[in-house]
């Protein structure tokens, strides 16, 4: 028998914030895991706002203020976007008995159950020594809620308003309808990736998508100074920062890019262009990708889209690396893209008119489809070993925090 003491329960009467994991509950033995991450991701993210305890138990994270100046309104909009968490909702904790619960119920939720017009009653016992069964609990204190407030019609199939009610090891908690979590895993259980960012609509998006998986990023942007303004590597920089409430901090690299497009310009044909910078690029990425430790390559390539991301472009490109490409948004149309990164925030900024470096030397007549054989022979004139080394020799970092 274990004397391993349990972490003291809430004071009963404290409002917390409570977490519902997603697929993660399906780990096994792996699961232990994706919890000491998923609260190791919610304690960073929250520090801003007050000092909290988290904890999890039995499929739920715990997330207590422990001091009245903690910023509760900020803390729950943050773990919104903590992936890992498929539902988010403001909780009071009471005494666990019928009584109890009722008489908070009543008195957490009066304004939520005032404005609605009809309602039902959810209840769940994992502490089996409560002494109603959860059908019972639901039926206790739905029938009274139902006298309390008599505007209100019960509904099981479409309610304005569920009154949760969940009875656990430490405490009884009461809450209203859930808001919905980011979903997915918890970043950093996916490994670690560099994450190719432009200023468009879709790599930022392919970025987030990587990150819902779980994976830890790291940004490469292509800078071509002076064709491209410093406006734009700004506007870069603010899509990354708009990234970092979902990603966590994000370390973009800052490539210098102009020396090998005017050298590009210069010795090979124009048609070729946009082939041989997106070689360069994958090449420089898995440089930084090296440095860093990191195990595979995002790009916001979309199948069709434009004439660099053919299958035989997309396979040309891809061929001078061995790191895995992940390409995330590669069978989404431009809707479905757009429609995520409305939902992210980045759309408004993505579309701001600024250039990068792939539209400013964008060839009239791009080749398609690309022919290896022509890729490989304007390579032959390139010296790519020392035009990729002063690139990244000449990497600037910037360290995003969320």
């Amino acid at each position: 028998m274990s004397n391993q003491k349990k972490p003291a329960a809430p004071p009963v009467g404290d409002e917390i914030i409570l977490m519902k994991m997603g697929e993660m509950v399906l780990k096994g033995l792996n699961r232990h895991g994706f919890e000491e991450r998923l609260m190791g991701n919610a304690r960073r993210s929250l520090q801003k706002y007050g000092k909290f305890r988290i904890r999890s138990r039995q499929s739920i994270t715990y997330v207590e203020p422990l001091e009245e100046s903690c910023d509760l309104d900020g803390a729950f909009d943050t773990l919104q976007k903590l992936f890992g968490i498929v539902g988010v909702s403001r909780a009071k904790a009471c005494e666990k008995t019928p009584e109890a619960i009722l008489e908070t119920a009543k008195t957490y939720l009066r304004d939520d159950l005032m404005a609605a017009q009809s309602f039902k009653v959810e209840s769940k016992r994992s502490d089996k020594a409560f002494p109603l069964s959860s059908i019972q609990l639901s039926q206790f204190v739905g029938g009274e809620l139902d006298e309390a407030f008599p505007h209100l019609k019960p509904d099981m199939h479409n309610p304005e308003v569920t009154v949760h009610v969940e009875v656990r090891d430490y405490a009884a908690y009461v809450h209203a309808n859930p808001a919905p979590g980011a979903g997915g895993l918890p970043v950093g259980m996916g490994g670690r990736a560099v994450s190719l960012l432009s200023g468009g609509i879709d790599s930022p998006v392919a970025s987030w998508m990587m990150a819902k998986r779980g994976v830890a990023l790291e940004m490469v942007h292509f800078f071509s100074y002076p064709y491209t303004s410093p406006e734009a590597k700004e506007k870069v920089l603010e899509l990354a920062r708009l990234l970092t409430p979902w990603c966590g901090r994000l370390t973009v690299h800052v490539v210098p890019f102009t020396e090998i497009q005017e050298e590009l310009r210069r010795s090979c044909p124009e048609a070729l262009f946009t082939l041989l910078m997106r070689r360069f690029m994958m090449r420089i990425s898995q440089q930084v990708a090296h440095r860093i430790g990191a195990h595979g390559l995002v790009t916001g390539e979309s199948l069709g889209q434009v004439a660099s991301q053919t299958m035989d472009a997309m396979a040309v490109t891809g061929q001078v690396v061995s790191l895995p490409v992940f390409r995330p948004v590669v069978g989404m149309d431009k809707d479905e893209i757009i429609r995520i990164a409305r939902k992210i925030g980045t759309f408004e900024t993505s579309i701001l008119p600024y250039e990068d470096c792939c539209t400013v030397f964008t060839p009239r007549h791009p080749k398609t489809p690309p022919s290896q054989e022509e890729i490989q022979a304007a390579e032959t004139k390139l010296d790519i070993d020392t035009l990729v080394e002063k690139a990244v020799a000449g990497i600037e970092r910037v360290v995003l925090e969320p």
